[in-house]
């Protein structure tokens, strides 16, 4: 089965979301049930790569967000949700580098979007800003 990857982001998501609130569960049957695979069909590949980057990089890309976050801000402060939208995002622009930062950026809006409120969308839109300079119209 083809996925686009916009669905294989927001598959990530998914998965990321859930691994933050159980780090112990196993990432394959969320995977399976988010993109409703068939039994023993892979993870697609870039879904697992966003995954896994986001895991082993986890502690830099918090880093980026919580130098980019407002004088007084946290990431203890920042809904769950964003955060790993930003780390998604972060990843993607830091160490993959496949897909250029404004269609990052728009994927990482479209997650908010879905995912959270207009108020998030802007939160993403500027901590995203800060770290690249590059800002989606809103």
């Amino acid at each position: 089965m083809s996925f686009s990857r916009h669905r294989l982001r927001e598959a990530a998501f998914q998965t990321l979301f859930a691994l933050d609130a159980s780090p112990e569960i196993d990432q394959y049957p969320i995977f399976q049930e988010v993109l409703t695979l068939n039994p023993k069909e892979p993870v697609p590949e870039f879904a697992q790569q966003l995954v896994d980057g986001v895991l082993s990089h986890q502690d830099e890309l918090d880093e980026k967000i919580s130098a980019s976050l407002a004088k007084g801000w946290t990431l203890a402060r920042v809904a769950r949700p964003n955060v790993i939208i930003l780390r998604l995002a972060i990843y993607e622009l830091e160490y993959d580098q496949s897909t250029p930062a404004p269609v990052v950026i728009n994927e990482a809006l479209q997650l908010a979007k879905t995912f959270s409120d207009d108020k998030s969308r802007r939160f993403v839109n500027g901590v995203l800003g800060n770290i690249t300079g590059h800002q989606a119209s809103e």
